[in-house]
């Protein structure tokens, strides 16, 4: 199938081919008929990507502020390079759709396959969606032209502004802005029985869009003219629909609403209150989160959890469903906001008209439209012929999973060592598939992991999914004789352990897992000069690892396993390696705390064979600007003090520094080490630490529960 996707580094749009998604527990899979191109929304995006990197820099300041406290730790190349991979990845483009259901997950009962839906939110410009249950809204017989259904997130948008604004029936609304999603505002407030004002720089109306008036945003009299309508009063409420740099569209708000009236944002503008009108009038501003509740929770979005409707009248499915009612009993409708169909394969068309329009054509809805094509149901797709000659110097590579970690470190560094050649690319499908092959350029990115492991060409499978899956997958790849590389952690349980440890007794392939940081420059020079065999060590490794939210999938001890098995083992990992000798006992104490209820926040005591102790202090109670990782080491009179593995100083008879100006935390070492140990010249001998390490730290973690 084909997706649209904005190159981020230049701005323009491209037609990306990958595999179809495969379906999910309470999701549908939808055959996209028609999606809305929001102009606002992704004129913003598309003119972002037309700038140049200080044009950028200007208009995000937050993010330049994260770059600047990133170098300031992990070290400027390394926050180069992690800026521009992130420059270079395209991104989705589209939000809201109408089609048809041609697949149903477990857990969906609302809808069938060949049912008509809406969808929102995870709707992209795409020939087939994956989507939640919650994000879709079954289309009735009664809707002759369901191309209207495409606007269901703008409309969505729309009422939950009209919820936030408390909008009572009867009420003259101002809406602030007559583009498209200020003509869908209008038309529900309409259909509500309110009576509607609208405002804009220029005069935008349309028949279909009953205003009792329209007042030039710019007119000084606006406010005049405004209270001229309302009997002196001013407009109960106002709805801001506007996308402007400006704060225009606030300063005309407060001046036109009513004493005690709600203003609220569903726009983009500049939000800078004047004191003086908000507290004369005594106004309340508020701003609608996109298309409800529900709008960024992972339970609702993701798992297909709903909100009790006892509780939760209008949630972000609740909303697109009122939008089709609207429609389908004729109380509004949205047909003549339709100004152009553009067919799917020409979408560069609609996105010069909103962003350049050469043409200056007038333009108010556009969609665009997905005719029919069969080669569009592949499961594999072929980025290369099929027979390209591979190097046998080389690596093959089977990549399982597409994630953030895959994307912005796997795959550049070993790209980098020019030891692999990237074969064999499989995921779920979606957005992460084509945003890797598009950089990567795998010969074939398919949905089926179970192409690679039959793949008689490929050497290496590595695997970069989420937590529990790992198991699955190390097993199989094994038990199909190839070798293996497994992101942390190997597995989450000591069945899955057990299972893992009997399949590479059996197999004929190596088995790596990514704990990398003992690869290091800095740890290996620590390692080259400490006398552990003869006087053994005290290790203290504080690891300041940063909050994450609890709805991250990572700390759902299901899915991830926690932030103690998902990334702390790294951390046993190096001192294991340092000291040589067999970890003996290892132990957990999690701190105890309300606003730090999450076991991310944990000593981990380890003692071993050689007499040697270590502590890790691992918490996410830290601050960001402080160093995430560093190690010192006690042993025979020498102190070694680690720095983020940046900077290493040694304390002896005399103080020795070393400074690198790049952050090396071992990843580039390690894939060359595998390509040693896969080319015959060297044995692994990290493996047997890994097993080690995963079932001390698993068996104490289950303890502590």
């Amino acid at each position: 199938m084909k997706q649209l996707f904005l190159m981020v580094n230049d701005g323009s749009v491209k037609l990306i081919d990958t595999p179809i998604p495969i379906i999910k527990d309470n999701y549908v899979l939808v055959e996209t008929h028609y999606s809305a191109v929001s102009a606002g929304t992704e004129r913003m995006l598309a003119s972002f990507g037309n700038k140049n990197l200080v044009q950028k820099a200007l208009e995000r300041p937050d993010q330049v502020k994260k770059v600047l406290d990133k170098m300031s730790t992990d070290g400027i190349l390394n926050t180069i390079d992690s800026a521009f991979n992130r420059l270079n990845e395209p991104m989705p483009l589209g939000y809201s759709a109408v089609g048809k259901v041609i697949e149903c997950g477990r857990g969906v009962t609302e809808v069938k396959t060949g049912d008509l839906v809406a969808m929102a939110g995870q709707a992209r410009h795409s020939q087939i969606n994956r989507v939640n249950k919650n994000l879709i809204a079954k289309i009735p017989k009664e809707i002759t032209d369901y191309r209207q259904a495409a606007f269901c997130a703008l409309g969505g948008i729309a009422l939950q502004g009209i919820h936030q604004a408390q909008v009572v029936p009867g009420e003259t609304v101002a809406v602030i802005g007559l583009g498209l999603i200020g003509h869908i505002t209008a038309r529900i407030l309409n259909a509500y029985g309110c009576d509607v004002i609208g405002y804009d720089i220029v005069d935008k109306t349309i028949p279909g869009t009953r205003l009792k008036a329209f007042i030039c945003s710019e007119d000084e009299n606006a406010e005049a003219i405004t209270k001229s309508l309302t009997k002196g009063r001013g407009v109960d409420k106002v709805i801001i629909t506007a996308a402007t740099n400006s704060n225009k569209p606030m300063d005309l708000a407060a001046a036109i609403a009513r004493d005690r009236g709600i203003i609220c944002m569903i726009g983009v503008t500049k939000m800078e209150i004047d004191r003086r009108l908000y507290y004369e009038k005594e106004l309340t501003f508020t701003i609608a989160r996109s298309y409800g509740p529900g709008r960024y929770d992972v339970n609702y979005e993701e798992k297909g959890i709903d909100y009790p409707i006892g509780y939760v009248r209008f949630t972000e499915g609740r909303n697109l469903e009122e939008f089709i009612r609207l429609i389908s009993e004729k109380r509004a409708d949205f047909t003549d906001l339709i100004t152009h169909e553009i067919d799917f394969e020409k979408a560069d068309k609609a996105y010069e008209m909103i962003t350049t329009n050469k043409n200056n054509e007038n333009y108010i809805g556009i969609l665009l439209k997905y005719p029919k094509n069969e080669t569009k149901w592949e499961n594999t797709v072929y980025v290369k012929k099929p027979k390209t000659f591979i190097n046998k110097d080389k690596i093959t590579l089977g990549l399982i999973g597409a994630g953030n970690f895959a994307k912005n470190t796997l795959l550049p560094i070993m790209k980098e060592t020019g030891l692999y050649h990237f074969k064999g690319l499989a995921t779920t499908g979606g957005v992460g598939t084509a945003q890797a092959n598009e950089v990567f350029h795998f010969d074939y990115a398919t949905n089926d992991y179970k192409k690679l492991l039959d793949d008689e060409e490929i050497d290496l499978i590595a695997i970069s999914t989420q937590h529990n899956s790992h198991a699955k997958f190390v097993v199989e790849a094994l038990e199909a004789g190839k070798h293996v590389y497994c992101e942390k952690p190997l597995c989450l349980t000591i069945d899955e352990l057990d299972k893992i440890e009997a399949a590479y007794r059996n197999s004929k392939g190596e088995l790596f897992c990514g704990l990398n940081r003992r690869y290091a420059p800095l740890i290996q020079q620590i390692k080259k000069n400490l006398y552990t065999d003869r006087i053994p060590a005290v290790y203290d490794y504080i690891v300041n690892a940063g909050f994450i939210p609890e709805d991250h999938w990572t700390q759902d001890e299901k899915i991830g396993g926690g932030r103690i098995i998902g990334e702390a083992i790294h951390f046993i990992d190096v001192i294991q390696y340092l000291d040589g000798s067999r970890l003996v006992s290892l132990n957990i104490t999690f701190a105890q705390s309300e606003a730090y209820y999450k076991r991310d926040n944990a000593l981990i005591t380890l003692c071993f064979e050689s007499g040697a102790i270590g502590n890790i202090v691992y918490t996410s109670m830290g601050s960001n600007k402080y160093p995430k990782e560093q190690l010192r080491i006690f042993s025979n009179g020498v102190v070694y003090e680690m720095d983020n593995y940046i900077k290493l100083n040694q304390y002896g008879k005399a103080k020795k520094t070393k400074l690198k100006f790049r952050q090396d935390k071992g990843i580039k070492n390690e894939y060359q080490y595998i390509y040693k140990v896969l080319k015959g010249d060297e044995n692994n001998t990290a493996i047997e630490d890994a097993f080690e390490s995963h079932r001390l730290l698993i068996r104490e973690i289950k303890s502590n529960h």
